[in-house]
């Protein structure tokens, strides 16, 4: 949303602070067509899906079955899915989405073969269409969340269909989502820590812009109020969001091998020498940036891990991995690196719970005995006895980094997400009216198979009404586009199959690539792609077709716009509230064991776990406080945001996440 969003409530036009107070916020139109950058692995599901949709593409081509391309393809598209996950989690989770696709898939063509009425089937699509909304908002999914599922649904509501068809047809289906499936767990063989590298590379290069920008301000002159540069905030929100994100990406990684512990291991010193820039940690910015932009490049390279020096409260904190996997003495060889006085043989002498013993050689001018001497050997005495209470933490199976405990998952969380009250029910309601009045719109302008009005509609529904009229508008843009470039390509998809299957696949790679640059960029090759889909099973005149999807994108778009802008999120400023009462708990639960640490309390492996996850609640609390904040400011009609109370909650949520970084992330002895 860019600046639109970041300036809230600067231009509010209705009264402030009442709790019945509305503003009314006008929508914006420069940031909808700009272009960003593209998203780092866009290649990993462009590629998935055109191998998953090339091979079963070239067997019906083979086989002279090109009209079951929908039905293939509907599984195939499963591969644009889940690949930020890890393996692991990604191998769990696909299973789901190609279930759901088959589910939908064979809800719709049982529709097709039993109802005749277009209006009726309309409203079925756009219930169906709803559905996927909403669930894919409540499992968080991710790209392209319910797109693909609706845009397979509703065209199959409209194909002609046979009771007899639709169980093999969904069979076919089930089958192409197998060897979807396959194709995306397929790169573990050859990387397979890639995603959770990749998003622990996304947190140092943002801790690195943090840095960067802190030391910018620096040198400019101050805020007036003494307040933040803007730049500097984004920036911190940013770091915290990606690794808070690679935390959680970490805690889907399993351990069961000394293999994959050691690695998770090292990717967690990473991304905790990158939390530490959140805490403000006295290091040069400048070179600590550098340092953080190279690791991350490494990460991304594949390159083994890069050694990096820790200080004694990071190693205590991440000591209980070398005896949950078995490899304490290759460990605490590593760790014996990073400089820290005795910190290898503690971890050896924590074996037996004993304090270490003899040590490095004296340095020169000190004998056994000195001061320096005694100094250094109960540093290391005290690292023995945090380690070896590491290991104990460690035989109960919390060696590595875990979630808060307590925390609803799985199934339970997404029940959660949809009970009574739900800020995602008021975005359901929206898609089910929305795409029911576009489809009878459609139809009543004279299109006999108004699915395309349908998936018009579905698609432009956002988290907001800023964003939804920003995808509505780079929707109509790009399909215009889209069929303007068809138009120009009908000379070469008339020269056969073969030539339609290259085509499609060529679209499909190249909306990948753009799709994530903007919205309509990438719709520009999405709309060719959907035609030829559609067009192996059930050719139509060029002018007939062109003419039918103009005239449903713009139907689409308008009517699913204009329902959007009537049905208002109200619920979106409740989650707010509710997002401050849980910065609140988090922040006072950082205080008091903050407070516990002052008086030397805070010390041991037991209480350092403890504020890893006071951590990691509170810094989880403020992204989604920031998220709650950005969706209810893009509603053009809500009650005034408590823009005061929100503005001292994160000031003060993100200083005691600071002092609790710091904490636990002490000054390396040694850079």
């Amino acid at each position: 949303m860019g600046k639109h969003v970041e300036d809230i409530g600067s231009r509010s036009q209705g009264a402030r602070g009442g709790a019945g107070a509305v503003r009314f916020r006008p929508l914006p139109v420069r940031s909808t067509v700009r272009l960003r950058r593209p998203v780092d692995i866009w290649h990993k599901p462009a590629l998935s899906a055109v191998v998953a949709l090339g091979v079963p593409d070239l067997v019906l081509f083979g086989l002279g079955r090109l009209d079951l391309v929908l039905y293939t393809s509907a599984g195939a598209m499963c591969a644009l899915y889940a690949h930020g996950l890890p393996y692991a989690a990604r191998a769990r989770t696909l299973p789901w989405v190609v279930l759901g696709m088959v589910a939908s898939l064979a809800v719709a063509l049982t529709a097709a073969s039993l109802v005749t009425s277009a209006a009726v089937l309309v409203v079925l699509a756009s219930l169906v269409a709803a559905a996927h909304k909403v669930l894919c908002d409540a499992t968080r999914i991710g790209p392209p969340g319910n797109l693909i599922l609706t845009f397979i649904a509703a065209s199959a509501f409209f194909v002609p269909q046979r009771p007899a068809e639709v169980l093999p047809h969904t069979g076919l289906a089930l089958a192409t989502g197998a060897f979807a499936w396959l194709v995306c767990m397929a790169p573990a063989l050859v990387r397979p820590h890639g995603p959770e590298r990749i998003a622990t590379a996304r947190a140092l290069e943002a801790a690195a812009g943090l840095l960067r920008a802190r030391a910018g301000a620096a040198g400019s002159a101050p805020a007036a109020g003494g307040a933040e540069p803007a730049a500097v905030a984004h920036a911190r929100h940013a770091t915290a969001a990606a690794v808070n994100a690679a935390w959680h990406t970490l805690f889907l990684v399993p351990a069961r091998t000394p293999a994959k512990a050691a690695a998770r291991a090292g990717l967690e010193r990473l991304l905790v020498r990158a939390e530490s820039a959140l805490g403000g940690v006295r290091r040069d910015a400048t070179t600590e940036a550098g340092r953080l932009g190279g690791w991350a490049r490494e990460l991304r390279s594949g390159r083994p891990l890069p050694e990096v020096t820790l200080s004694t409260a990071e190693i205590e904190e991440l000591a209980g991995v070398a005896w949950e996997s078995g490899v304490a003495l290759k460990t605490g060889a590593v760790l014996g690196e990073g400089r820290i006085p005795g910190a290898g043989a503690a971890l050896r002498d924590g074996a037996s719970g004993a304090a270490p013993e003899g040590g490095a050689a004296p340095e020169p001018g000190q004998g056994p005995g000195s001061a320096g001497d005694r100094a250094a050997a109960g540093r290391r005495g005290e690292a023995g006895r945090r380690i070896a209470a590491g290991r104990r933490i460690a035989a109960g199976g919390h060696g590595l980094r875990r979630p808060v405990p307590g925390r609803v998952r799985g199934v339970r969380a997404v029940v959660g997400r949809l009970r009574p009250g739900s800020p995602l029910l008021p975005i359901g309601a929206r898609v089910a009216v929305g795409c029911v009045l576009a489809g009878w719109a459609s139809m009543a302008a004279g299109v006999g198979h108004p699915y395309w009005a349908v998936v018009t509609a579905a698609s432009i529904y956002q988290a907001n009404t800023t964003l939804s009229w920003q995808r509505a508008f780079q929707r109509t843009l790009g399909n215009l586009l889209g069929l303007a470039l068809y138009t120009a390509l009908l000379p070469l998809v008339h020269t056969g199959h073969l030539a339609m299957i290259v085509l499609a696949l060529a679209f499909q790679l190249g909306a990948e690539a753009m799709i994530t640059r903007n919205y309509w960029l990438g719709s520009v090759c999405v709309t060719p792609m959907a035609l030829l889909l559609t067009e192996f099973g059930r050719p139509l005149p060029a002018g007939t077709l062109i003419a039918d999807r103009w005239l449903d994108t713009v139907v689409g778009a308008a009517v699913g716009l204009l329902c959007c802008v009537l049905v208002t999120n109200r619920r979106a400023a409740d989650r707010i509230d509710q997002a401050l009462e849980r910065v609140a708990a988090a922040e006072a639960a950082a205080s008091r064991l903050l407070a516990a640490g002052r008086t030397g309390a805070l010390a041991g492996a037991d209480a350092l776990r403890e504020a890893g996850w006071v951590r990691d609640r509170l810094a989880g609390s403020l992204v989604e406080l920031r998220e709650a904040v950005e969706v209810a400011a893009g509603e053009w009609w809500q009650r005034a945001l408590p823009e005061e109370r929100i503005t001292r909650a994160e000031q003060q949520g993100h200083r005691t996440l600071a002092a609790l970084v710091r904490r636990l992330s002490a000054p390396a002895l040694a850079a």
